[in-house]
This record gives C-alpha cells, sequence and structure tokens, in this order.
C-alpha cells in the first residue's frame, strides 16, 4: 500500500468517499467520537458526510438528543452519539479530571471550590432545564453563589467529566447545558476492558489505516491501554508499513476506485485532519503552519484527493453564505473548478439556517 492508497482509505472510511449514511446521528456514531470545537463549523464536519443535509437538521439531532456535545476523550469538546456516551465518558473520565483541576489551580481555584459548585449546577439544572453558560451563572447567583467567568467554566467542564451535565438544545444558536441523567436514557454497563476494545474497534474501523499512536493521540488514553485494545481487535484487523510507520486497518475493506477525483472542503478540527498524531501525509511541512498552529489552532481546509491544499473562509452576509477559497499555491481554473460543487453545498448548508436563526 502506498500514500496515495492509504489517503483513498481513510476518506471512503471517514465517510468522505461517499455518502454511505443518512442521519446526522449515524455519522457520530460510526466515527465514535468528533472534536466539535467550535459549534457553528463543527455542524459541517457531520453535514460533509451526508448528502442533502443542512445546519437545521444537525441542530434537530442535538435538540433531540440524539447527538450530545460534551468534553470527552481528550480535554475538548467532542461530539457523542447519545447510545455511547456512558461507556466512553467512563473509559476516559479518569484521565480528564486531573487534567481540569490542574486548569483550575492556575486560576488559583482548588479542588474543594469545584466539588462545592457542583451540587448548586445539579439544582439549577433540575427539572429538565436548558441553560445556557450564563443563563446558569445568573441561577448561580439567586442561590447567593457568584463564580468569576473561569471558576464558572472550569466548574461547568469539571462536571461534565463527572457525568453531571452535558450540553443540550441549541437556543439562539448557542448550545445550553442540562443533566445527564434527565436527558440521556441509560444503557446498560460494560466493565472497563469491554469498553476498550469497542473504542479500538470504532476507531481503526472508521479512521483507519491508523496507528497505534494515532488511537493514542485520539483517545487520551495511554499507550499500554492502546495496544491492549489493538490486541483485542486485531483478529480482524490487518496490519501494513507505510513510509517506516505500521498502519492498522479492517481485514476486509475493498480498495474504492481509484479514478475518482476528491475535492473536499473541511471544517477546523474535521477527524480527517485532527485525529492523527502524524500528518505528514495529508499536507507538506512548508504549508503546515498556515492551518495549523503549534497551540493546537486548526484552520478549514481544501482537499484533493485526501492532501491538503488550501484553506478557506466563511463570509456570512445579511441572508446569504459566501465561501472565499486560497489555494497554497497557484492553481489551473480546471482544478479550482473542481471544488464548485462543494462550495454551493457548503453554501446551501449554512445559508438555509439563516432565517431560522433571524426568527430566534
Amino acid at each position: 500500500m502506498n500514500t496515495s492508497e492509504l489517503l483513498q482509505l481513510r476518506l471512503y472510511n471517514q465517510l468522505l468517499g461517499s455518502h454511505q449514511l443518512k442521519e446526522p446521528h449515524e455519522i457520530v456514531s460510526w466515527l465514535g467520537a468528533m472534536q466539535s470545537q467550535t459549534l457553528d463549523m463543527a455542524k459541517w464536519a457531520i453535514g460533509a458526510r451526508l448528502e442533502n443535509k443542512v445546519a437545521k437538521d444537525i441542530d434537530e439531532a442535538l435538540n433531540a438528543g440524539k447527538i450530545i456535545r460534551t468534553h470527552i476523550l481528550r480535554p475538548t469538546w467532542h461530539f457523542v452519539s447519545a447510545k455511547d456516551i456512558r461507556w466512553m465518558l467512563d473509559l476516559s473520565a479518569a484521565r480528564l479530571k486531573p487534567i481540569y483541576l490542574s486548569y483550575a489551580k492556575i486560576h488559583g481555584i482548588g479542588e474543594s471550590d469545584i466539588y462545592r459548585t457542583i451540587p448548586f449546577l445539579e439544582k439549577v439544572l433540575t427539572g429538565g432545564k436548558h441553560l445556557t453558560k450564563e443563563e446558569i451563572g445568573s441561577a448561580l447567583q439567586n442561590e447567593k453563589m457568584i463564580l468569576d467567568p473561569d471558576h464558572l467554566r472550569l466548574a461547568i467542564s469539571y462536571a461534565e467529566v463527572e457525568g453531571v451535565l452535558v450540553n443540550g438544545g441549541v437556543k439562539r444558536n448557542k448550545q445550553t447545558f442540562t443533566l445527564l441523567e434527565e436527558w440521556v436514557p441509560c444503557m446498560p454497563t460494560i466493565d472497563r476492558e469491554e469498553a476498550l476494545e469497542r473504542l479500538a474497534r470504532k476507531f481503526f474501523v472508521s479512521h483507519g489505516p491508523a496507528t497505534v499512536s494515532d488511537f493514542a493521540w485520539w483517545s487520551g488514553l495511554s499507550m499500554t491501554e492502546c495496544r491492549k485494545g489493538v490486541e483485542m481487535i486485531k483478529t480482524d484487523f490487518i496490519c501494513e508499513a507505510v513510509n517506516g510507520r505500521e498502519f492498522w486497518m479492517k481485514n476486509d475493506i475493498e480498495m474504492p476506485p481509484a479514478d475518482k477525483v476528491s475535492a473536499l472542503l473541511l471544517p477546523p478540527f474535521d477527524e480527517y485532519v485532527v485525529s492523527y498524531k502524524d500528518r505528514s501525509e495529508i499536507i507538506e511541512d512548508a504549508y503546515y503552519g498556515k492551518v495549523m498552529t503549534r497551540n493546537g489552532l486548526f484552520s478549514p481546509t481544501i482537499m484533493l484527493n485526501g492532501e491538503i491544499v488550501g484553506s478557506w473562509k466563511k463570509i456570512v452576509q445579511k441572508k446569504t453564505v459566501r465561501i472565499e477559497l486560497s489555494f497554497f499555491k497557484k492553481t489551473p481554473k480546471k482544478t479550482a473548478a473542481l471544488f464548485d460543487t462543494e462550495i454551493k453545498r457548503l453554501e446551501n448548508f449554512y445559508t438555509s439556517n439563516l432565517a431560522v436563526d433571524d426568527r430566534a
């Protein structure tokens, strides 16, 4: 297998080669978890993998509780399927809690301060309430608990990792917070080993070909646990060496047609870009800093046959959205024209939601 074939397989497995699934929550469940750093742009990470869906369809899935947005796996926002959130949270919470406590310590907030806040968060949200962060702050003031913005933010994040809060419905294009127990149906519990096997299988089926280091980066788990996970699933997978690294993938996958051109516009933090520790196959070193910074910020990317060749931006006007492309190199008009369909699809994805936002 060469680099081109590796990228073809990744595009196919990440549902970017064809629209095999039909509903937003199916996309999230297939990928296991999808980084959703910025809600508005993260919706397109789902939409890009669907046919004939727009931003309001993603909102509907969020409002129905089919997709949950919370801090899970790594200390950042992710979309996760409602049916997967509990076992995945059980698997990752132990590693996330010390991270958030260290963040709190940097801001002079003690562990006892965080734990003292959580019962009040539960109190103001009990009864099926869905409140924005600002509304939670006001509700806490009514309980005679006045928190500065850092304390409130970190207490909410820690309560998510504790399995108390998650994002709820979308209100005026902002996500609210609600109680996990009231929002997401209970599911049968599974032990840690079964959860590890399930996560490893989800990752390498949907993100493969990928390395064990990629799995460790994506999952936030230790290399020891990740190797154990691969060991548990390896009878259904194969390992191939490419560019001096060992990549795992499903053993029954068929190579997608090589003659099909892939022209995609992906959002910042898309799984195709962010979920691999080594990104040398998808971008030249000279252009890395143009779309990925050292402090972990990612720009929207132009992808041609699985490689990053530029970036794009979304310009919102009164009732329309316009997409502008910026290529790294001078690009022939014929090549640039390959993205015309994707531009129209992306503009429609967001434009259809402007009227909804105006009425909110």
